[in-house]
């Protein structure tokens, strides 16, 4: 189906779209501009029009901002309720917080009311009902949104295990709460639903994570008793300036690295990733565990047992290289 609205030197929607290029807008209102149900379908078809929540749609040329983020949520959350945990997260600009393969969804909007009773039952949303202290909202361009603090919080007790830390380390980057803060306020939740996870993640939490899959797999080498503490972003000498690897222990030379999907599977990046570490390993002495989702979260998980070999061949190696642990 040809798209009326698609200026043919960019590719991208013109001026003769009806609607305004940088507002998100609403179904209703897409059909009220003149666009018709086809229509809408197949600007999403063809990634003209991107929804990024449920029941709104944006052009896909649009910047992604916080302002846009916010009047996004304008059009699907009521008076007097307030936006929580993954879709607060993400309002603040926490990156990759969203549930996994939320990107290949569209997601619902979390909210909640302070008001006993009242709750909201529909397709677009996830709603509940939730206690807040004047400490625990904010405002962002008009949205009365949880606090990137408390946000954590409340990710940190209520999310799966490993869905949980990734997002305390996702909010502890955004700079916006101290790791003290974090610690100090976890005691507020005693006897709430998850507070005994809260209490277990939040001092592991560290903001230097780069993503989800980098924080589970951290999870995971923590869970090795037998396993030293792992650094993290550690710096090694490369011919073009520093090179930094995931998670790292420096005086065994053992490192570990998560190539997710979305940033190692490039022909470019695999290239540059195998330049890299072929670098560090022959010159450096680094032995260099590299960790995919399939080990991480398939069937047939064995990323303990990756770490656990990687780790005796990096001590292996010391003495041939004329270093001692």
């Amino acid at each position: 189906m040809k798209i009326p609205y698609v200026d043919v030197a960019t590719g991208l929607l013109g001026s003769q779209y009806p609607l305004p290029l940088d507002q998100p807008f609403t179904r209703a209102q897409a059909l009220s501009a003149g666009i018709s149900a086809r229509e809408l379908s197949e600007l999403v078809s063809q990634a003209l029009v991107v929804r990024p929540l449920r029941g709104v749609y944006v052009a896909s040329q649009t910047p992604d901002t916080p302002l846009l983020r916010a009047r996004a949520l304008r059009l699907v959350v009521p008076e007097g309720f307030v936006v929580t945990d993954r879709t607060a997260g993400w309002l603040h600009g926490a990156p990759r917080i969203l549930a996994p393969n939320d990107h290949l969804a569209v997601p619902r909007v979390s909210m909640v009311s302070a008001k006993e009773g009242n709750r909201l039952r529909n397709k677009l949303t996830n709603s509940g009902e939730r206690a807040f202290g004047p400490m625990d909202l904010t405002v962002v361009h008009g949205i009365v949104v949880s606090t990137p603090l408390r946000t954590a919080l409340d990710l940190g007790r209520l999310l799966h295990r490993d869905q949980a830390f990734a997002a305390l380390d996702s909010l502890l980057r955004l700079g916006a709460f101290r790791w003290e803060e974090l610690l100090e306020n976890v005691e507020r939740f005693k006897g709430y639903r998850g507070v005994v996870q809260l209490r277990a993640l939040a001092p592991l939490a560290d903001g230097r994570a780069e993503s989800p899959g980098e924080s589970v797999l951290r999870l995971r080498w923590l869970e090795l008793s037998s396993m030293p503490v792992p650094q993290l972003q550690v710096p090694a000498p490369g011919p073009d300036g520093t090179y930094w690897l995931d998670l790292g222990v420096e005086a065994s030379r053992f490192a570990a690295e998560y190539d997710g999907a979305e940033y190692h599977q490039s022909p470019e990046q695999e290239k540059h990733d195998e330049r890299r570490r072929d670098h560090l390993r022959r010159i450096e002495g680094w032995t260099i565990c590299v960790v995919r989702k399939a080990n991480l979260f398939g069937q047939n998980q064995d990323v303990a047992r990756l770490l656990k070999s990687g780790y005796r061949a990096a001590l292996a190696a010391l003495p041939s290289l004329g270093w001692s642990e």
